[in-house]
């Protein structure tokens, strides 16, 4: 048997070891194209206010010129876990809270400055597992409002409660439709306003395969008590990403309102979020 060469020998070794680094290239970029697709998925699911996903959001606005002299400022952190429940094959239950953490100053002449908890807003959707036949996706449940707030200028000091509901169709990237809720005051302190406020919130939004999602919405609200409207249009740009083993989502987005309450935020505001993300 012949002894082969050095030349052999290495062109040998050569040839495994661009056989090794194809095989891990190839490995590499199919779980490459997988984190992308699952990534793109739970953005999808995200841009979704009732898919069977948990997320932690954590939502921090800014808002400026309130009050009556426009001299005040607002910064408030959003807690806003969601969480699916399974009610049976073919329904969930979606529980939605935002819990608001607010640093104020200056809302009103002489009112100084405030920081605590604000009212808390619950949320429960039961929903279909799956679609319509025509795509939509939809849920519906009551909306309680509780009287949280640890400053009498941080919270309504009102218990209230009302319905709200979701549809929204999605279909390739885009992704279309609108929340609601209206809530009525129904006990609380005697000395304080009554409410009665309906919440209106249509959104779309376009998510690439590489998981950003482009966002667009109004917030608008309007106060049947005090007969006013406020139209806070918000545009978001946002990434899902995954560091370590969380998952994750960052979110940079401005708005505008375009109207106001008299004694209302105007002008521009901002907005950043970091959604934790637990899929299923």
């Amino acid at each position: 048997m012949s002894t082969p060469t050095p030349i052999a020998l290495t062109s040998r070794v050569y040839r495994k070891s661009l056989g090794i680094l194809i095989l891990l290239a190839t490995l590499f970029a199919c779980t490459a194209a997988h984190a992308r697709d699952s990534n793109e998925e739970l953005a999808k699911q995200l841009a979704n206010p009732i898919a069977n996903l948990i997320s932690v959001p954590f939502q921090l606005n800014y808002d400026r010129d309130i009050g009556p002299a426009d001299d005040g400022e607002r910064w408030t952190m959003n807690l806003q876990p969601v969480m699916p429940f399974a009610v049976n094959e073919g329904w969930l239950l979606i529980s939605r809270t935002i819990i608001p953490l607010t640093t104020q100053e200056d809302i009103f002449p002489g009112a100084g400055s405030q920081s605590g908890i604000g009212d808390v807003l619950q949320s429960l959707f039961f929903s279909p597992t799956t679609a319509t036949e025509s795509g939509w996706i939809w849920g519906a449940g009551p909306v309680f409002l509780l009287p949280t707030g640890t400053d009498e200028l941080l919270g309504s000091e009102k218990w209230g409660l009302g319905p709200t509901a979701v549809a929204l169709r999605q279909q390739g990237p885009w992704t279309i439709g609108a929340l609601t809720n209206h809530v009525w005051s129904c006990a609380g302190d005697d000395d304080r306003d009554d409410i009665s406020t309906t919440f209106i919130q249509p959104f779309i939004s376009y998510t690439l395969p590489s998981a950003w999602t482009f966002l667009l919405q109004t917030e608008s609200t309007y106060d049947w008590k005090g007969e006013e409207w406020a139209h806070p249009v918000t545009g978001v740009v946002s990434k899902v990403t995954t560091i370590g083993k969380q998952t994750v989502s960052f979110a940079l987005g401005a708005r505008y309102w375009a109207q106001s309450t008299d004694n209302g935020a105007e002008g521009w505001g901002g907005r950043l979020v970091v959604t934790l993300l637990f899929p299923k």
